[in-house]
C-alpha cells in the first residue's frame, strides 16, 4: 500500500504566505501545485508508476494528496510541458517513454535546412565502439563519479539519409549500465534512451548543453567524411534522470553544411 507524504491542506496556502512575509530570512514559498509535482515527481523516480504506464485519475491523486482536483491538475499541466507525463484524450495520463515517436529526438536540436528530423526518416546508426574504462577526471566530475571510478565509453555516428552527419562520444556510469556491450546496442533498432529506459531503468529528463564551434581531429573527419580543417559544431550535454542525478556526459561533433542547430528560447 502506498502511503503518501503529509501534504499542507488548501487553506494553508494563505497562513504559509503570512508566515514568509513575516519571517524575510525563511525559505521562499512553495506553491501547493509545486509540492503536489514534487510528490507526483518522487513516485515517478521510485519506479511507482513505469514508462508507458496510467497514472491515477486526477480524482484518484486529489484523494490521496488531499488537495483539490485542480492542483492536481496544474502539477500534471506542468509535467506534461516537460514531457515528463503524456495526456491522452478520452483515456488518461501516462508516464512519457522515449520509445514513443515525438520524443525519440527530445534531446537532439539539429534540423535538416529543408523539413524536420521526422522527414528524413529514422537516423541510420553505428555503434563504433563500446568499452568499460575508469572515469577519467573531467568525466567523472560530469556524473558525479569519482575519478577512475567504471564508466562505460560508447561512440557512435548518425547519418541522415546516408551522410554521416553526427559524431558522439558517450560516457555512462558503471553501475546503473552493468551488461551494456557493443553487441546489444548494436541489436537494438530503437532509440537509445528507449533501451536505457526498458533494459536499466533509467529514464533521461533533462539535459545541459555546451556548444562551441571546433575543427575536427583526423579521426573524427573520417568517421564524419569531412575534409581535414572542415569547421564543425562541437555540442557536450549532460543529461539527467529524476532528481538531477547525472546519468549521461555526451560529446557531439555535427556537420552543419546540410543541417543548422535550432532551440526554442522563452
Amino acid at each position: 500500500m502506498n502511503t503518501a507524504p503529509p501534504v499542507p491542506h488548501e487553506g494553508a496556502a494563505s497562513n504559509a504566505t503570512d508566515a514568509a512575509s513575516a519571517a524575510p530570512s525563511s525559505p521562499a514559498f512553495s506553491p501547493l501545485y509545486q509540492q503536489i509535482k514534487t510528490l507526483i515527481l518522487q513516485s515517478l523516480q521510485a519506479g511507482e508508476w513505469k514508462p508507458s504506464a496510467a497514472i491515477p485519475s486526477e480524482m484518484e491523486l486529489a484523494a490521496r494528496f488531499k488537495v483539490s482536483q485542480g492542483t492536481v491538475r496544474k502539477a500534471i499541466d506542468e509535467l506534461a510541458a516537460e514531457n515528463l507525463l503524456v495526456r491522452r484524450q478520452g483515456k488518461g495520463t501516462f508516464v512519457a517513454t522515449h520509445a514513443e515517436q515525438h520524443v525519440q529526438y527530445r534531446f537532439l536540436r539539429l534540423f535538416p535546412n529543408s523539413g524536420n528530423l521526422n522527414s528524413e526518416g529514422p537516423a541510420q546508426r553505428h555503434i563504433v565502439d563500446c568499452k568499460r574504462i575508469r572515469a577519467p577526471a573531467d568525466v567523472a566530475k560530469a556524473l558525479g563519479l569519482r575519478s577512475g571510478d567504471p564508466v562505460l565509453q560508447v561512440r557512435r555516428v548518425l547519418s541522415f539519409q546516408a551522410i554521416p552527419t553526427i559524431l558522439e562520444d558517450l560516457w555512462l556510469p558503471g553501475t546503473p549500465f552493468k551488461g551494456l556491450t557493443v553487441e546489444r546496442l548494436r541489436g537494438s533498432d530503437g532509440p537509445m534512451y528507449a533501451l536505457f529506459e526498458a533494459e536499466f531503468g533509467v529514464r533521461m529528463v533533462r539535459a545541459e548543453e555546451k556548444i562551441r564551434a571546433v575543427l575536427p581531429d583526423r579521426d573524427q573527419c573520417t568517421l564524419l567524411a569531412v575534409p581535414v580543417g572542415a569547421p564543425l559544431l562541437s555540442v557536450e550535454r549532460t543529461a539527467y534522470t529524476y532528481n538531477d542525478v547525472p546519468m549521461e556526459l555526451r560529446r557531439g561533433i555535427y556537420r552543419t553544411d546540410t543541417h543548422y542547430y535550432r532551440n526554442n528560447l522563452s
